[in-house]
């Protein structure tokens, strides 16, 4: 055998090497509104892809409201709940944008989620602790810039909009293509 063709045999079982490492993973947090409706919650996330650590998939979703909704949420605070969607209701929301996360952050993420789901009852108000307040601190432990004084927190999608706004490198999620 050459020289010259061991040399190139050598670069290709490195190249060939170099393209089976498995690929990096990673998790895609995407924040979403519901126009107002009977259905809630109004602001949420969405979680999905894989961790790096443990090439674990991540398939979940995220947001709070209340747990009877009713007159009595205009009135004080009522009971809350953190809850999942189901496929439709998302299907049916506006993806705002997305932020891809390290394991690290996405810890810290589930960690926010935990700590809305156990806060001591009753835990939801309109004025002070609703959807978009939830959807606002899982922005801050992503890493995005929130206006805390916003007067947007009765306004999910404005407020994801005023969000996109703070944070100029996000962009618009790509549209899904037309059937």
């Amino acid at each position: 055998m050459t020289r010259g063709l061991r040399s190139i045999i050598l670069s290709l079982l490195m190249l060939c090497a170099g393209l089976a490492a498995p690929a990096r993973a990673e998790v895609v947090v995407s924040f979403y509104s519901h126009d107002f409706g009977d259905r809630f919650p109004h602001a949420f996330i969405v979680m999905k892809g894989r961790l790096d650590t443990t090439g674990e998939a991540v398939d979940a979703n995220y947001g709070f409201t209340a747990v009877s909704v009713s007159p009595a949420i205009l009135f004080g605070s009522v009971k809350g709940k953190v809850e999942s969607s189901k496929p439709d209701y998302i299907e049916k929301s506006d993806r705002q944008f997305d932020v891809t996360v390290d394991d690290a952050t996405y810890g810290r993420v589930l960690a926010k989620v935990a700590e809305w789901r156990d806060r001591e009852q009753p835990s939801y108000s309109l004025n002070k602790r609703n959807c978009v307040h939830f959807v606002m601190e899982l922005a801050e432990v992503v890493g995005l810039q929130v206006n805390r004084k916003s007067k947007l927190f009765k306004k999910p999608k404005s407020f994801l909009i005023e969000v996109k706004g703070l944070n100029p490198g996000l962009t618009e999620p790509a549209k899904a293509p037309a059937p």
